[in-house]
């Protein structure tokens, strides 16, 4: 059973970064698309950005487009989101996801099987 842990959250100044990890065990990433999603207190979960099993594809979300940079690393089984020039509206709980393993390079926002429990992201001055 795929199990996922996202670290690196914590307290940021507005402007500051932070770098998430996404690390899997109980079975590979390989041939999964991962995203990347997020959950302010009062809103709805919303798609942050995502990668597809190769790493040759990637999406983001308008509002951290130029911002946030999404990476993976199969051999280590990790995936990361950079997340540069923080802003107040960041704040959330980030969740990585995996889909099931497919033939398709490409990723979007739905149809993921396995999520992380998460990691708070806080940016305030």
């Amino acid at each position: 059973q795929l199990q996922l842990v996202e670290s690196g959250g914590g307290l940021v100044q507005p402007g500051g970064s932070l770098r998430l990890s996404c690390a899997a065990s109980g079975s590979t990433l390989r041939y999964r698309a991962i995203g990347w999603f997020r959950q302010a207190p009062g809103k709805e979960r919303e798609g942050v950005s995502c990668i597809s099993f190769s790493g040759g594809s990637t999406n983001y979300e308008d509002s951290v487009k130029g911002r946030f940079t999404i990476s993976r690393d199969n051999a280590k089984n990790t995936v990361s989101l950079q997340l540069n020039s923080l802003k107040p509206e960041d704040t959330a709980v980030y969740y990585c996801a995996a889909g099931r393993p497919t033939i398709l390079d490409r990723c979007g926002m739905t149809a993921y099987d396995y999520w992380g429990q998460g990691t708070q992201v806080t940016v305030s001055s």
